[in-house]
């Protein structure tokens, strides 16, 4: 028999997207969690890059920020070097004390309340969506600086094909895009070294006149600006560089996707981390005031560097093409903290209600497939709205990161004052979070203060609007638990009459298969309405569950083996009350990333053994439809329907009644 068309199509459409996404992870793999997990050096690429990328455009802000004061930078990069390791060694406290990451939603869920947490996770969000804008704008930036002028229309468009790239290699998996981008990442290392060592090493007899020129633009500024005046140049300058530390707090969030120990391997990469960034950084600092370098139209300041430092090398100009490239690559790879943290934040928000339970799913190659659309989207409309402009998105960036930061050192701090009487040496890990509290809290108002009408109100709004909106599916979700809440006092508790029917469900009488999930009045409601509805019909019934790995529960093989106890123990319930009510029962269950798929799988299976057998399974049905209700809970139901019925299994929406104004209705329709 020949495939007919659409087949043929289906089969084509299928092959294109494992070429594209790859095949699905097996999840029973014992080995899963190994191969997906990354040691210090890969996460050091996937997640340090973030922070040692900024080096790329942070020191500029803040060199750009000194006007003709340049000779403050060296004191600028000594002071950045020190803020790195100041605010790294305060992250390295967090993932000892939050080993399953999260960053800055989960400290200060825990160590503040519930609002400073919805408060921080979304100022990370907007946070990891400008991440990757601002790491592919910059990324742009760099490779544009060796085209020609009439050419950097096209910046724009490179950009945005650049970000649909990340996408794709995301959706494939993280340790596979991680591993593509590694080669870029010790290029850039490499480049680097030379382009800073360079730097230092070929201009040894540019320090007496830099000594030189510090102390005259000091003394000259002493008459001019006075002493307060120079600290408010630096301080502004200072802060103004707030994005040289911006990628700090992806390492603590990422630590799900480390090898074990979790704890040893995050302190490692955000040691690695911070090292080559406090290094890279700082020295930036010290090269453009020994150089003496000056911006360029259409040129990053570091283009210009390494177009002055190896103009004498041979092959000087193909080196400096080279380390500036290896700079863009790496801004590349920066982004991909965005997708790798962003989703993750999110899926950590879905469990706790403030975002759609959608986006705490995983796709069949263990990704967040739903997550990592979102961020990749939101960036490419932000990257339009500014223009790719660095300047801008700097700001941006900076403000929400910083947001984050200080609520992380005050939720920290509070955590050591609390334990005052029980760790001999609080005193010294408490001094470590006031101090980053303290640089925290003055480079996010300063540069609010400097920058607020040149794009930081966006970012305020933007992070408003998306708090505003966790606010309101929060509230739709608790009046829906407390629904669920009501339906469970009046049916938990039901008595059963009637013998217990212990005899093995026959294949050749009519069964029922219901899906359900966990042990609630949800499910016992869809059963007490088949029984109702179809009196007598029914001999058996087949409780099938699918057991849903989701960002929850993907954390090690404990908790999937905890997921399937679960399930089970709440099938056995299912199967215990049936019997009450005088029916043949069973069940069957199944773990995966999807329950539309393996709902369906498992019901055609039973089919085949029973064929007789009808599917139930029950839908909220709200009192007055809205539009988000189609967003904030799956149409599971619909989904499965349709493809069991065109597999020829029919299968019956239960509607389960219910009102959001009043109490849940638990009388069967």
């Amino acid at each position: 028999m020949q495939p007919n068309q659409e087949e043929v199509c289906d089969n084509l459409i299928c092959k294109i997207k494992k070429i594209i996404f790859g095949v699905p992870k097996q999840i029973k793999d014992p080995q899963i969690f190994h191969t997906m997990s990354l040691i210090p050096v890969l996460a050091w690429v996937g997640l340090g890059a973030d922070g040692l990328s900024s080096s790329a455009y942070g020191p500029e802000e803040a060199f750009r920020a000194l006007g003709s004061h340049t000779y403050l930078a060296i004191l600028l990069g000594i002071a950045t070097a020190v803020t790195v390791f100041i605010i790294s060694a305060s992250y390295s406290r967090i993932i000892e004390h939050f080993p399953n990451g999260g960053g800055g939603y989960i400290v200060s869920t825990h160590m503040l309340s519930a609002k400073a947490g919805v408060v921080s996770g979304c100022a990370l969000l907007v946070d990891y969506i400008l991440t990757i804008t601002i790491s592919v704008a910059s990324c742009a930036d760099a490779i544009f600086s060796f085209v020609p002028i009439h050419l950097h229309h096209l910046k724009i468009p490179v950009a945005v094909l650049l970000i649909v790239l990340l996408i794709i290699l995301n959706i494939r998996g993280v340790k596979e895009s991680i591993t593509i981008l590694a080669p870029i990442f010790m290029v850039f290392v490499v480049s680097h070294i030379l382009l800073l060592v360079d730097g230092v090493v070929t201009h040894t007899d540019r320090f007496i006149p830099l000594a030189h020129d510090f102390q005259s633009g000091l003394h000259q500024d002493m008459a001019s600006l006075g002493v307060f005046g120079i600290l408010m140049l630096f301080l502004r300058a200072y802060s103004l560089g707030g994005g040289t530390y911006t990628g700090i707090e992806a390492v603590s969030n990422g630590l799900q996707i480390m090898r074990e120990p979790r704890v040893k391997t995050g302190k490692r990469t955000m040691l690695y981390m911070s090292t080559s960034l406090a290094f890279t950084a700082g020295v930036l600092f010290f090269c453009y005031a020994l150089a003496g370098v000056a911006p360029v139209e259409g040129k990053t300041l570091n283009a210009v560097l390494a177009d002055a430092l190896f103009a004498h090398w041979p092959m000087g100009q193909a080196i400096a093409l080279i380390t500036i490239f290896s700079e863009g690559a790496l801004l590349l790879v920066a982004a991909q903290a965005g997708f790798v943290d962003g989703p993750r934040v999110m899926a950590n928000m879905a469990v706790d209600s403030w975002l759609p339970h959608r986006f705490a799913a995983l796709s069949d190659r263990l990704s967040m497939r739903n997550g990592i659309v979102i961020m990749g989207a939101s960036a490419i409309g932000l990257l339009l709205y500014t223009q790719g402009s660095v300047s801008a998105l700097v700001v941006m960036y900076s403000i929400n990161v910083f947001i984050t930061f200080s609520l992380s050192q005050l939720g920290m701090s509070r955590f050591y004052l609390k334990r005052r009487h029980d760790d001999p040496i609080w005193k010294r890990r408490l001094f470590l979070h006031l101090v980053g509290l303290l640089l925290c809290v003055t480079i996010l108002g300063v540069t609010t203060y400097e920058k607020f009408t040149e794009g930081g109100w966006v970012t305020f709004l933007i992070t408003s609007l998306v708090i505003a909106c966790c606010y309101l599916i929060r509230s739709h979700y608790f009046k829906v638990r407390q629904g669920m809440m009501d339906m469970d006092e009046d049916l938990l508790a039901s008595p059963t009459r009637g013998p217990t029917n212990r005899a093995r469900p026959a294949p050749g009488d009519q069964t029922a298969i219901q899906l359900v999930s966990s042990y609630s009045g949800f499910g016992i409601y869809a059963l007490m309405s088949v029984l109702k509805n179809f009196p007598g019909t029914y001999k058996n019934i087949i409780f099938v569950s699918v057991a849903v790995i989701d960002s929850g529960s993907f954390k090690g093989v404990d908790e999937i083996e905890a997921l399937e106890k679960s399930t089970r123990v709440n099938l056995q319930k299912y199967v215990l009350l049936a019997r009450r009510l005088g029916l043949a029962t069973s069940y069957r269950m199944k773990v995966a990333t999807d329950v539309v798929q393996g709902a369906t799988e498992l019901c055609t299976a039973i089919a085949q053994e029973f064929p007789h057998s009808t599917v139930f399974t029950g839908q909220l049905v709200f009192r007055l439809e809205k539009f988000y209700h189609r967003f904030l809970h799956n149409q599971t139901a619909f989904a499965i329907q349709r493809r069991l019925q065109w597999d020829g299994i029919t299968t019956v929406i239960l509607p389960i009644k219910f009102s959001l104004s009043e109490r849940t209705s638990a009388t069967p329709l």
